[in-house]
């Protein structure tokens, strides 16, 4: 009924191996956003790290407008990066998940 068992525990193990690996390589993958006619530009992970902040010196002088513009470049960038992130993710885990009848989360 099961088939085999120790088949699957295998393949499990290779899903998550692949999740591993897949987590690792996002550490790489680089997402730039930049707002206010590119006088703030934020680099971040598609693991949502931050990597780098830019200001352009003109945004100095107003501390709320920057930080509204910091805001709204980290936002953009870490939702870029939470959508890379799932995708890939997904595409990991489904590739070595086994074909259990009735269990398919990736749709």
């Amino acid at each position: 009924m099961f088939g085999d068992i120790s088949g699957m525990m295998g393949k499990l193990k290779e899903a998550q191996q692949k999740v591993e690996e897949t987590k690792k390589r996002l550490d790489t993958v680089l997402i730039d956003e930049s707002v206010a006619d590119g006088n703030v530009k934020v680099t971040v992970t598609a693991n949502r790290e931050i990597k780098a902040i830019t200001v352009d010196e003109s945004l100095l002088e107003d501390k709320e407008e920057l930080e509204d513009y910091l805001i709204l470049a980290l936002n953009k960038a870490l939702k870029r990066a939470g959508e890379i992130n799932e995708q890939e993710l997904a595409v990991a885990a489904k590739s070595g998940m086994p074909n259990i009848p009735g269990m398919d989360m990736f749709k």
